[in-house]
């Protein structure tokens, strides 16, 4: 065999070996895309598989999945504070099936996009809303791209999921991890998003969170946030007016007095009732709402044992406000909500005058 005819040879072995190769890694990516899939551990193509259970303690790469490809006629929306309710005890007792639709601080425009994920492919009986005081005056555009969210998985473009398919830590750690919780143990559906386990609750922990300010500021106007508030009430009203068929069960979560004396300290308190007041009264113009108020519990907010820092409570609490909203307790009417409003003003006041010299001297 001359020189050429051995050169000839190699290449023809080499162009062999790199068909072959390519061939090989094809279908290692075929299979390893197909695992992804199946598994679906964020959810983009569908539920769980027969006998695996919906694993979730990812929100921001699972929720959108769920709104769009779970079974529910109900949703529980808001911030953090809503992440350690248990989802079966709002299933119990309003006979629904619901699940979470939750961004940590819970701005407007971000749950409102939540609903507009869950409206495109459900109808929904109940919408459980927390409305926390930030919320109202928070910008009224959504924030995930800002905030470094996979917008791969917002959008309904599947071919740019290969981030998804192709990760080495949803192949070897978010499969087997679901595969896992699924048949070893006893997780509680229910609890998706659940952050409270082995968290520690307690004023040594909440006083250690809070710095509080050593100076009070003079008090803002009332209509601070007027123009961010106008837009937040908005986006409110539209999915009210937008969605009939569905029961809007809006309510104030209790945060401890801690927030409530920073809120003061900082100038904050009155444009947040102001806030709350006009948000309350242009919700309670819709016949498919109700509005729950928890944020002058007394008995909870003082206790800084129910707490871990000046907002997340523990998951006592959470029950607590599910059981009050079942029965229906609490509720704001137009005849009611301006007198608890202002209620919880005079109950600031005191915070600040009395109740936080226990912990701080004047």
């Amino acid at each position: 065999m001359d020189r050429k005819q051995k050169e000839s040879a190699v290449c023809d072995q080499n162009i062999k070996f790199l068909r072959q190769f390519a061939v090989r890694t094809a279908a290692l990516l075929i299979v390893v895309i197909g695992v992804v899939v199946l598994f679906d551990p964020f959810y983009q193509y569908h539920a769980p598989l027969p006998g695996l259970k919906a694993i979730l303690t990812d929100k921001e790469y699972q929720c959108v999945g769920t709104l769009r490809n779970f079974d529910y006629d109900a949703l529980i929306v808001g911030s953090s504070v809503c992440e350690n309710y248990n989802n079966h005890w709002f299933d119990e007792g309003f006979d629904c099936t619901a699940i979470k639709a939750i961004r940590s601080y819970g701005a407007t425009a971000d749950l409102c996009y939540l609903l507009d994920q869950a409206y495109a492919t459900h109808e929904l009986r109940y919408v459980f809303y927390n409305i926390d005081p930030s919320s109202l005056s928070a910008s009224t555009e959504p924030t995930y791209e800002l905030t470094k969210c996979p917008m791969y998985l917002y959008d309904r473009r599947f071919l740019n999921d290969y981030p998804y398919w192709l990760n080495k830590g949803v192949l070897l750690e978010k499969i087997p991890y679901m595969l896992a919780y699924s048949f070893i143990g006893e997780y509680d559906e229910g609890n998706s998003y659940n952050w409270a386990q082995w968290k520690y609750f307690g004023q040594d922990l909440a006083m250690g969170m809070y710095t509080r300010l050593p100076d009070v500021k003079q008090m803002q106007p009332e209509t601070a946030n007027a123009a961010e508030l106008a837009g937040n009430i908005a986006l409110l009203t539209a999915q009210v007016e937008a969605h009939p068929e569905t029961t809007f069960k809006f309510f104030f979560s209790p945060y401890s007095m801690l927030w409530w004396d920073n809120a003061c300290r900082s100038g904050e308190r009155d444009a947040v009732i102001y806030n709350e007041k006009q948000a309350v009264g242009a919700l309670l113009a819709y016949d498919n709402v109700e509005i729950y108020f928890y944020q002058d519990d007394e008995d909870v907010i003082t206790n800084l044992d129910n707490y871990m820092d000046m907002i997340h409570f523990s998951k006592d609490i959470n029950y607590e406000v599910c059981d009050k909203l079942v029965r229906g307790e609490e509720r704001l009417t137009e005849d009611n909500y301006e007198e608890r409003l202002e209620r919880m003003r005079a109950l600031s006041d005191r915070i600040v005058r009395e109740d936080i010299l226990a912990y701080y001297a004047e």
